[in-house]
């Protein structure tokens, strides 16, 4: 199976591409909207602001492929900023439209914490979960953000939180859409696991 590492010119797609092809699992860089067209699984990988993504997305013309293929049950995996990008806003760029799948608006974390919220953080299992299935509950993860999605903003798709502040969704699960706010693949054996059971519940 070939994964579809939607490419709109974000950092991390080259490190996302190697932890996958660590896990045995080749990945295709899409940039237009025929690519995705047959995509059998997706990433969204994302760093830096949210306006960036959003306006990459849309000057390619990959949001309403996208959008179709979540529709279509295609399994998709959500990072960092590709998790924030589901909602229908972020205060980062209160003008723009989100992709819009989950309801909310992506908050900015308190200012009387260091920002960005950077390095190893510990989660707070809230429920079952499908991506964190064999990963010790101590687990780290690695993070790198400023702004997050609040834990009353989406209706219960959480599986797991973490505190920065404030607490924020570190893992959303909901039929085939899955996201997480950290990074797994700078996230050593737990990221690593964690992209596993991804592969697993894709293929």
């Amino acid at each position: 199976m070939k994964v579809a590492l939607i490419d709109y010119g974000a950092g991390n797609v080259a490190s996302v591409e190697r932890a996958l092809r660590r896990l045995g699992t080749e990945s295709t860089r899409v940039s237009t909207p025929e690519c995705l067209a047959d995509a059998a699984a997706l990433v969204l990988p994302g760093v830096g602001h949210f306006a960036a993504l959003i306006r990459a997305l849309d000057e390619r013309g990959l949001r309403v492929p996208l959008l179709e293929a979540l529709q279509r049950g295609v399994p998709s995996l959500g990072i960092c900023l590709g998790l924030q990008a589901l909602y229908d806003s972020s205060e980062e760029a209160p003008d723009l439209r989100g992709l819009q799948v989950l309801p909310g608006k992506i908050q900015a974390l308190p200012a009387n914490v260091k920002l960005p919220h950077m390095g190893w953080n510990q989660l707070k299992m809230t429920g079952p979960s499908r991506l964190l299935d064999g990963i010790p509950r101590d687990a780290r993860f690695y993070f790198a953000h400023s702004y997050a999605a609040k834990v009353e903003n989406h209706g219960g798709h959480e599986v797991a939180t973490c505190t920065h502040g404030s607490e924020f969704t570190a893992v959303l699960e909901r039929d085939n859409i899955n996201a997480v706010q950290f990074h797994p693949e700078k996230s050593g054996a737990a990221g690593a696991q964690l992209l596993q059971n991804f592969l697993r519940l894709a293929s």
